[in-house]
């Protein structure tokens, strides 16, 4: 398996397993339209982003995106904000997941990072489940409002 910052061959890809997390979703049937062509371009040009994927040979079965943010709290150090993490839906079980997130974790560790966070929807009790088995811990209330 490699991990490493997506292409942009790989867009529809990775928002095929954004569209559906309970079925795999054919990379072919995915527009990619102008704001994601835009969210890409801005994620690969900015230092403090990630969208990464990991790889079985050519086949994308997995994907997160993390971002760095640099804070005045734990003494100045960066944290990790994870974000959309999916493994194609047929691949789950194996221990994919866990391989992506220890290896982005590894990542933020090696960057300088002094804590990795992220939220995840109330109603996906497996993925908190999940989570948990890796160490994270219920921490804060997250509360979202759209503009």
């Amino acid at each position: 398996m490699i991990l490493r910052p997506a292409t942009r061959a790989e867009l529809p890809s990775v928002l095929a397993l954004l569209a559906d997390e309970r079925t795999v979703v054919d990379s072919g049937s995915i527009t990619v339209t102008e704001a994601y062509e835009r969210a890409f371009a801005d994620i690969e040009a900015d230092p403090r982003n990630e969208l990464l994927v990991l790889l079985d040979e050519d086949l994308v079965v997995g994907c997160l995106q993390a971002t760095y943010i640099p804070g005045l709290g734990k003494g100045g150090a960066e944290r990790a904000l994870i974000e959309a993490v999916r493994i194609r839906a047929d691949r789950r079980g194996g221990g994919l997941g866990r391989e992506l997130m220890e290896r982005a974790m590894t990542r933020a560790r090696e960057r300088g990072c002094a804590l990795v966070q992220l939220t995840s929807d109330k109603e996906r009790t497996d993925a908190h489940r999940f989570y948990a088995s890796l160490g994270f811990t219920r921490s804060h209330d997250g509360f979202k409002r759209a503009l």
